[in-house]
């Protein structure tokens, strides 16, 4: 939605469809590095059934969102992947959360969230009823750490926090 505006807008005509447009400025803009211990965190959750989804507040068209997602992590299991270009909806928005719970047949209590921005993941997810994990192991930029949410730097520690609440 961003994107036809943008050039509309500036008066600039381009060849090429919306999507093509997304990727050629995401890939110039940020080509995109998987998180270090991101592959073996996933297979680690495929091995033990635990199923994944994404919900992201990108503005790009969401094929984009989910070619790139492909590309840089092609053994996922992500079974739904939404971005709010697509919906009405961002995140913190409640809504958006509702919609994967339902999309996935789940209920708040059964999902734990994991996201990198506070405001819009762990404030979201956790007045959407679902356990926040605030994973910081991407963020250069000081932080407050809130005692009240489950804090991870980084992949590794994540999945012994997960296999500590599974053994207690």
């Amino acid at each position: 939605m961003f994107t036809p505006y943008l050039y509309e807008s500036q008066g600039i005509e381009i060849a090429l469809s919306n999507a093509e447009i997304d990727t050629v400025f995401w890939n110039a803009a940020a080509p995109g590095v998987p998180t270090e211990g991101i592959k073996d965190f996933l297979e680690y959750l495929k091995k033990k059934g635990i199923r994944t989804g994404v919900i992201s507040n990108i503005s790009y068209d969401p094929s984009v969102v989910a070619e790139r997602i492909n590309r840089l992590l092609p053994e996922n299991a992500f079974e739904i992947m939404i971005t709010s270009s697509h919906f009405i909806f961002r995140k913190p928005n409640k809504r958006i959360f509702d919609l994967a719970l339902e999309k996935a047949d789940l209920r708040p209590d059964e999902v734990w969230y994991i996201g990198d921005q506070y405001e819009c993941d762990v404030k979201g997810s956790l007045n959407a009823g679902l356990f926040p994990v605030w994973y910081i192991g991407a963020i250069d930029l000081p932080y407050k750490e809130d005692k009240n949410i489950l804090t991870v730097t980084n992949w590794d520690e994540l999945r012994r926090r997960m296999e500590a609440c599974v053994n207690d």
